[in-house]
């Protein structure tokens, strides 16, 4: 139930702040990953993020909002993991650049695609309830701009997230595929 998965999200969160802090070194880099993890899961980020997409759910719609909400939790999410990667193996500032913007638009495809399995999705794939989001009035990709465009939102994305990784040659090719598979995911 809900209850369960606030209790499941909290212990994951707390794991990896002990994570990052046991197995990351030097020290020196391990506070910078445990701020950077802090600063992406607080109150400006995922927290905020999801308190603003549960006020959504009453306010005038708009794109804009939609995307802030979707940047402050998907997107730094996925952003910081990249970030963490980057600081640990010492990438420099146009690798984590690239590795930044990649995430923001991986991050807005995986909202995207999200959204839309929530129309269009089978239930005993998702192993959830579909139309939930419709159910509860939220805010979301297809009900703003519709299925159609929000697939090739998501599809555009996901060219923009790859076409980032450029700079990062083939080193990048299981961040392209990851990115490919959030378009192809079926739950």
């Amino acid at each position: 139930g809900e209850a369960m998965a606030i209790l499941t999200g909290d212990a994951l969160l707390a794991l990896a702040f002990e994570v990052v802090a046991r197995d990351v070194k030097p020290p020196q880099v391990a506070a910078a990953c445990c701020a950077m993890l802090a600063e992406a899961a607080g109150a400006c980020r995922l927290v905020g993020g999801q308190a603003d997409d549960l006020a959504a759910e009453q306010a005038p719609a708009s794109i804009e909002l939609l995307e802030a909400i979707h940047r402050r939790k998907t997107g730094a999410m996925i952003s910081v993991s990249l970030r963490l990667g980057a600081t640990v193996a010492g990438a420099d500032g146009a690798q984590t650049a690239a590795l930044e913007t990649y995430g923001e638009k991986l991050g807005l495809a995986f909202q995207i695609t999200d959204d839309l399995l929530d129309v269009r999705g089978e239930e005993a794939e998702m192993g959830k309830r579909v139309g939930k989001d419709a159910q509860r009035g939220k805010l979301t990709f297809p009900g703003l701009l519709g299925i159609e465009e929000s697939a090739r939102r998501a599809e555009q994305l996901v060219l923009d997230a790859c076409q980032a990784l450029r700079p990062l040659g083939d080193r990048a090719s299981r961040l392209n595929a990851l990115a490919r598979y959030v378009l192809e995911r079926n739950h």
